[in-house]
């Protein structure tokens, strides 16, 4: 009972018991493919949110760690995109609005 619950919630002690060699080596292919393309875009996309580039790369490494945990499927793509990258820089821009609004002038 135990073991069927946990697995559940972490599918990668059911996925990993037929891990190999050859699905390491891919893997290692595409994290280096997918870092090439995720530095740029994750400096990128925090610009655009209006954030400090590295805060781009803190937010982007863990939801992959996080889906290699708890993710269901063996091919997905996890990564930031612009949309996301709006709406923060959006609720960002609302809540130093917000702030200077509330913040009484100097006399």
């Amino acid at each position: 009972m135990f073991s069927s619950a946990f697995r559940r919630y972490l599918p990668v002690f059911d996925w990993g018991r037929n891990y190999n060699k050859d699905s390491f080596s891919n893997d290692m292919i595409a994290a280096v493919i997918v870092t090439i393309m995720l530095i740029p875009q994750s400096l990128a996309y925090a610009l655009l949110a209006g954030l400090p580039p590295e805060m781009g790369l803190y937010a982007s490494i863990l939801p992959i760690i996080l889906y290699a945990i708890f993710g269901t499927s063996r091919a997905l793509a996890v990564g930031p995109v612009a949309v996301v990258s709006l709406m923060t820089a959006a609720a960002i821009g609302r809540s130093q609005k917000a702030e200077q609004l509330a913040t009484p002038l100097p006399r």
